[in-house]
């Protein structure tokens, strides 16, 4: 834990925290990649609510309450099995938010474009554009939370309302649409069941990493205001909130809009669009992209203030520079590690887009976003088998079952993360260059990880120099 000078100030409280779990919690873009696949998707969503969020959650309640030091993964996986794990959980997940950023800036970039209506369309395959709008998307929260949470929280929590509100907008006019013109997608027995052609499986990685994020406020535990007590209550809250999203967002594009004419990239505007024109309310669909790309630039801000407490903790057990854990003069905030984060996702943004078309790096950057984010849940799992031979404290909320319910549920979680990887290796039947994809995908993510055994190889002799000099 770091020590008290290094503290910076406790500004979260539950409601920042619900907020917070909403806004990285859910993303808007997965709604459109669920409709894309068609009612059968309704089904995935429930089976990886039941096999991947359900057991992170339940792990995270009990390792949060267990341990409640910032840091968060990093903590819970250097305590399990030693150092190397702990910075290895921290780096990988520090490092897939890498292709995060400008993929979820794509997105949001894709869904600016209907703001301006068919004028602005043009620009809807121009590299230029998106490189600009993922910058600018990425100073402006690095800014926000370089002066404090207390300002940044803000972004996050104008994010989470930008999330909802597009979501009720398509349940309320998609009701009316299905009232006055019927179901735009036909719902029957045999479409709700999910194929298993390897081709139809893929998707289903982008599934469960929709469900991701519900670790994320750990990282922030000596931010947050009665961090063993607020976590879990927020989470429990947040979670349900999450789930019912996902699930209502999905259905009600395809009630709007056939599954064959969803885009990826704009699908839940696009349902928004298509119910508006044919009822008359075509100015909606400018506050409804705007309101969705709020929210994509407030999912960014949050997880970059979340991830940066990871380096920052880092730097203070000395495997990366010292720089990495100073707090701002003025602001008491990690400002090297959240300028550090920053850059690196503005350099992701110019290498997803290397030989490749705007909806090829778009698929790339998720593809590395999926792996690297995955390898930490199996820390996360692992670390829950682990930590059960320590004996339960006060305060610690269990999974209920105990021992036995609580190492069966790590091992399910385990199984489907491992799973959710290998397919996210394995290009979409759309991609034009598939050697290319995965080469650029297997090749970025080694280096990813290369790279963070190199840095803890050199610093943690450092380390050691320094700890007995």
């Amino acid at each position: 834990m770091p020590e008290a000078e290094n503290r910076p100030p406790r500004v979260l409280g539950f409601r920042d925290l619900v907020l917070f779990y909403l806004v990285t919690g859910v993303s808007l873009r997965w709604i459109a990649t669920a409709a894309a696949a068609g009612p059968s998707s309704l089904v995935v969503w429930i089976l990886a609510w039941a096999t991947f969020f359900v057991p992170l959650a339940l792990c995270v309640l009990e390792l949060s309450s267990r341990h409640p030091d910032e840091g968060g993964l990093y903590a819970w996986s250097k305590r399990a099995f030693g150092d190397f794990s702990g910075f290895m959980a921290a780096w990988t997940y520090w490092t897939s938010n890498l292709p995060y950023f400008p993929a979820v800036l794509y997105f949001a970039a894709s869904n600016a474009l209907f703001i301006g209506g068919d004028r602005w369309q043009r620009l809807a395959d121009n590299r230029l554009y998106f490189i600009l709008f993922a910058l600018a998307g990425l100073a402006l929260p690095t800014v926000l939370n370089v002066i404090g949470l207390n300002l940044g929280k803000w972004l996050n929590n104008a994010g989470a309302v930008g999330m909802w509100l597009p979501v009720l907008m398509v349940i309320v006019i998609g009701v009316v649409a299905w009232a006055h013109f019927g179901s735009a997608t036909r719902f029957t027995a045999s479409s709700l069941v999910p194929s298993f052609r390897l081709k139809d499986v893929i998707f289903w990685s982008t599934i469960w990493y929709a469900f991701g994020g519900c670790e994320a406020a750990s990282f922030m535990g000596e931010e947050i205001h009665d961090a063993r007590r607020t976590i879990p209550r927020a989470l429990i809250v947040g979670g349900i909130c999450i789930t019912l999203v996902y699930m209502l967002g999905t259905f009600f594009v395809l009630l709007a809009v056939p599954s064959r004419q969803v885009n990826d990239l704009q699908g839940l505007i696009q349902a928004i669009g298509a119910s508006a024109q044919r009822l008359g309310l075509l100015p909606l669909v400018p506050i409804a992209a705007f309101l969705i790309t709020l929210s994509n630039v407030g999912a960014s801000g949050a997880f970059l203030a979340a991830t940066a407490r990871l380096p920052f903790v880092a730097g203070i057990d000395r495997y990366l520079p010292p720089a990495f854990a100073r707090l701002h003069p003025k602001w008491r905030t990690p400002y090297v590690a959240i300028w550090a984060q920053s850059l690196c996702g503005m350099i992701f943004v110019f290498l997803g887009q290397a030989g490749s078309s705007v909806r090829e790096a778009y698929d790339v950057l998720v593809s590395m976003g999926v792996i690297a984010y995955f390898i930490p849940y199996l820390f996360v799992f692992a670390s829950m088998i682990k930590l059960q031979r320590e004996p339960a404290g006060p305060g610690v909320i269990r999974v209920p079952g105990g021992k036995p319910a609580a190492v069966t549920l790590a091992c399910v979680g385990f199984a489907t993360t491992s799973g959710a990887i290998l397919l996210a290796c394995v290009p979409g039947p759309d991609a034009t260059h598939r050697t290319l994809a995965v080469v650029k995908v297997l090749s970025l993510t080694a280096a990813l990880l290369g790279a963070g055994v190199l840095v803890y190889v050199r610093n943690s002799r450092r380390s050691k120099v320094t700890s007995t000099s």
